[in-house]
């Protein structure tokens, strides 16, 4: 696995969440989305694992929307639960991003 997937994996989880507490949800739709973004890596492979454990977590709730082309899609919405998870993690991400940039930019304090 590359250092980029290695990177990616540990901050998937809470771009998955941000993404569904913008809107509701299917997984092509976060993959297509998440691609756009610049996360060229993900895939709807490596998505339905981590929705089914948020999922179990309780950080999200799926439910099924009538499709006009085929089968109904899953979708998958935020709960209470997820949205104060994701703000946990938000905040932890930008104390550890300043923390990198602060090192990358040769800003350390020693």
């Amino acid at each position: 696995m590359g250092h980029s997937s290695q990177l990616l994996k540990g901050v998937l989880d809470m771009c998955l969440l941000a993404l569904i507490d913008q809107e509701p949800s299917y997984g092509y739709e976060m993959v297509d989305k998440l691609q756009s973004n610049g996360l060229e890596l993900v895939s709807e492979g490596s998505i339905y694992p981590l929705l089914s454990r948020l999922q179990k977590q309780g950080y999200i709730e799926g439910y099924f929307v009538e499709s006009t082309g085929g089968p109904p899609r899953k979708y998958y919405r935020i709960a209470e639960k997820g949205r104060e998870q994701l703000a946990d993690w938000q905040a932890e991400w930008r104390k550890l991003s300043v923390g990198v940039e602060e090192v990358l930019n040769g800003d350390s304090s020693e």
